[in-house]
């Protein structure tokens, strides 16, 4: 395995040579939210004394910085409501090897928060946003309010962050009517949008997932009756396939885990609220940094070590199929968004 060790620009390779340069890092599995594609209404949530500490976050997030890793997003759950989480920001704001911080928010709390963000060094920021409808917003989200997520949305456009984007898991027969409308309200803020298939992440009580299944082809299509789509060489580094919105400043980007599998060019591994290394969303493939921390606290090179080793298991990629029982039981809400 080629990873270029006692050298200042180290590189984490996995063993089909993918270079590992994003990390997605959970803070908590805890939500003001109960999003129907993400998790049970009444879930059990990690005892709060099993997740790891904002300091160890940090030192994990320092780790794969020293490891080649360049960008970092934070992640939940709903990342905004951990307590003291500005100090993390801050914290890993200041890594001088990390060249962006992003994070992804359901925008509830975004009114308080915007300004703090970005002045902690976050330029991008993730909105979860699948309806515009008051009603239908509170159903997909059974407790959500849409006004508040609206004026969120409004503040972090008045501070000029680099990139706002929004995000909408599309459900057939649930908000797949709205994908036009959802557009056009990412057309006239000037900021892009991205759809996402469902994926089968642990087991809800909802709705069967392959009768709401809702493909990006079909997204496009029914997009392409209304603007016309050119496809877009652009990548922010995560597996959205991007079209240019012609006549419009909006880019409209579509992920698709079933029917577009993105896991060839895999750059991003994902830390759980629990400290579990996640080498793949869809597969259970995993190494317990939290063991390593605890048992070893504040060494790095000990840490560095087994993220390094942990690139040998990465699987080549997930095999998610949605006529079967999902094959992985971790909601959405503990795998990090």
């Amino acid at each position: 395995m080629n990873i270029n060790q006692n050298t200042h620009h180290e590189k984490l390779i996995d063993k089909f040579n993918r270079h590992i340069n994003y990390v997605r890092i959970s803070v908590t599995d805890r939500c003001d939210f109960r999003c129907t594609y993400c998790m049970s209404e009444k879930m059990q949530f990690v005892p709060r004394a099993q997740l790891l500490t904002l300091e160890e976050i940090a030192l994990v997030a320092r780790a794969f910085t020293e490891l080649g890793v360049e960008k970092i997003r934070i992640t939940g759950g709903e990342p905004l409501i951990r307590k003291n989480i500005m100090q993390l920001f801050e914290n890993i704001g200041k890594l001088p090897k990390l060249k962006e911080l992003t994070t992804t928010t359901n925008g509830s709390h975004l009114l308080a928060l915007a300004k703090p963000l970005q002045d902690a060094g976050v330029e991008r920021i993730n909105i979860s946003l699948d309806s515009l409808d008051p009603e239908k917003f509170r159903k997909i989200t059974r407790i959500g309010n849409l006004k508040n997520v609206l004026s969120g949305i409004d503040k972090a456009l008045s501070l000029d962050f680099k990139k706002l984007k929004i995000n909408s898991v599309i459900l057939k027969n649930r908000n797949h009517n709205e994908v036009v409308d959802l557009v056009r309200f990412a057309i006239n803020r000037g900021i892009d949008i991205s759809f996402i298939e469902e994926m089968p992440l642990g087991l809800i009580d909802e709705h069967n997932r392959n009768e709401t299944y809702y493909s990006s082809d079909l997204i496009k299509n029914d997009l392409e009756h209304e603007y016309e789509l050119v496809s877009s060489t652009i990548s922010t580094g995560g597996p959205s396939r991007y079209y240019k919105i012609i006549g419009t400043d909006t880019k409209v980007g579509f992920i698709s885990p079933h029917s577009h599998n993105f896991c060839s060019q895999c750059n991003r591994v994902r830390l759980t609220a629990e400290g579990q290394l996640l080498l793949c969303l869809g597969q259970e493939h995993s190494v317990s940094l939290k063991k390593i921390i605890r048992a070893f606290p504040g060494d790095i090179e000990k840490l560095k070590n087994s993220i390094r080793k942990a690139m040998e298991i990465k699987p080549k990629g997930h095999e998610f199929d949605l006529t079967e029982k999902p094959i992985i039981f971790r909601h959405m809400n503990v795998t990090g968004g």
